[in-house]
């Protein structure tokens, strides 16, 4: 004879079990592996905004390196303006002493023009990255030189990159396809400076052999230059002063501004990290003391159904 007996209680016992684990496996994964939504399929919304945060945190990686580059490129130009004006200051000087009674000219030019070829070398070799804002030898100028800043999302989701900007036209020194481009190749008008209204009087402090030259005359003297020569060559050597001076204040500006970018983004990068592990990672102070009840509720279960299977056999022998 064959004597079947089905237990409500054992069936609802086994079905906890299942349940519990279940459970303690979901809680191994997520220990594991350090997520609490791992996938899509553990919450579907979480999981979406936690993957768009990730690739905004990769980017602003990407703009903190590039903000790096940028700032190494902004203190090559400020470094060689700052030594351009040195030396811009020395020529002035040579100047001044050549209006002194008795000096000879020809030695000072010969200084003056020492100095101007360690400027153009000092333009040329501010060169990082491929890049050089004191040099043009294109048929063009860019008209600004850009350094990447940020991103933000369009309207449809895709990435727009900011920019932090600066005009080109003030840190041309030398321009050697047309020397009007280059601060230091342009012609300046004495005339304009002092408001003499008598006829132009164009100066250049470099000659870089442009494919256009400047008009008007180089800063170079002899013995027979003239007192009203070399105040016309100071006055424009001034000018020439005041625009470097200018510039460098504004790309130490620029500095600032970078220096400033770099601590935001990274401190943006953190904060987006800290908001990702906030949705999707793991509690491991909650997940451990999980693990421990549910491992307790195991036991309750298999000791109900060990109970629950010896009262069944008990009944077996009683219809043997």
């Amino acid at each position: 004879m064959t004597v079947k007996i089905t237990s409500a209680a054992a069936v609802n016992a086994l079905a906890v079990l299942r349940s519990i684990n279940k459970e303690a496996s979901q809680t191994q994964q997520q220990v594991s592996s350090g997520y609490r939504i791992e996938t899509a399929a553990d919450d579907a919304s979480y999981w979406s905004v936690a993957t768009v945060m990730r690739s905004d945190s990769t980017n602003l990686g990407t703009v903190g390196d590039a903000l790096g580059l940028g700032a190494a490129k902004v203190d090559a130009t400020y470094t060689a303006m700052n030594s351009a004006i040195d030396l811009i200051g020395e020529i002035r000087a040579k100047l001044v002493s050549a209006r002194e009674p008795g000096t000879d000219k020809d030695k000072i030019n010969a200084e003056i023009s020492e100095y101007k070829e360690q400027l153009q070398t000092i333009v040329e070799s501010t060169s990082f990255a491929g890049e050089n804002w004191l040099l043009n030898g294109d048929t063009a100028a860019p008209p600004t030189w850009s350094i990447i800043s940020g991103f933000v999302r369009a309207p449809t989701g895709e990435y727009q990159a900011q920019t932090i900007d600066f005009p080109s036209s003030q840190t041309i020194l030398i321009d050697k396809n047309n020397a009007s481009g280059g601060l230091l190749t342009k012609s300046v008008d004495a005339n304009a400076i002092n408001n003499s209204g008598a006829t132009s009087r164009n100066y250049y402090l470099l000659n870089a052999n442009s494919t256009t030259p400047a008009t008007g005359t180089e800063i170079a003297i002899d013995n027979n230059t003239t007192d009203a020569q070399l105040t016309d060559m100071l006055d424009v050597t001034d000018a020439l002063l005041s625009s470097l001076t200018t510039t460098a204040a504004s790309i130490g500006v620029m500095k600032t501004r970078i220096d400033d970018q770099i601590d935001y983004t990274a401190d943006l990068a953190d904060s987006i990290d800290k908001s990702v592990g906030a949705l999707v990672d793991t509690d491991m102070d909650e997940a451990s003391i999980r693990q421990k009840a549910i491992e307790t509720q195991k036991q309750m279960a298999v000791e109900a159904i060990s109970i629950l299977n010896t009262a069944a056999s008990k009944i077996l022998i009683l219809l043997e």
